[in-house]
């Protein structure tokens, strides 16, 4: 009799509000691997650490991430946030989590930005100031 093989179920994804995402995500700068866009990426390296801010108004219209080393700015990206429908996360190989921001309009829909962690998102976990490190 043949033996049956184990089935590989898909991961479902997971979705989160843009403002539940942003708010964890600057309690764990310490755990992010790589972020971007689809132009456009900005890895992570041990001797550079993620700044997050507002630009422009003070209203908070455009959000920023930076990639610093020392004093001296490597990259960054600037957030639209209205522009984000919902976060959307799935597991990656090894021990990556992926977290697409995705943006929607009447013909398509598409992940405008990405982070990619060293851990999953935790809804369980307290967010307080501060930096975590896993």
């Amino acid at each position: 009799m043949p033996t049956k093989k184990p089935q590989k179920t898909a991961t479902p994804l997971a979705t989160l509000s843009f403002d539940k995402f942003w708010t964890w995500l600057q309690a764990h700068p310490n755990c992010i691997l790589r972020a971007g866009t689809p132009e456009a990426v900005l890895f992570d390296d041990d001797e550079l650490h993620w700044h997050f801010g507002a630009a422009g108004d003070a209203e908070g219209d455009t959000v920023l991430i930076q990639v610093i080393r020392g004093k001296r700015l490597m990259g960054e990206l600037l957030l639209a946030p209205a522009d984000v429908a919902y976060v959307q996360a799935e597991p990656l190989d090894g021990e990556e989590f992926l977290f697409e921001l995705i943006t929607e309009n009447a013909s398509a829909r598409m992940a405008a930005y990405h982070f990619v962690l060293s851990h999953a998102y935790d809804e369980e976990e307290p967010v307080t100031p501060g930096r975590w490190t896993h």
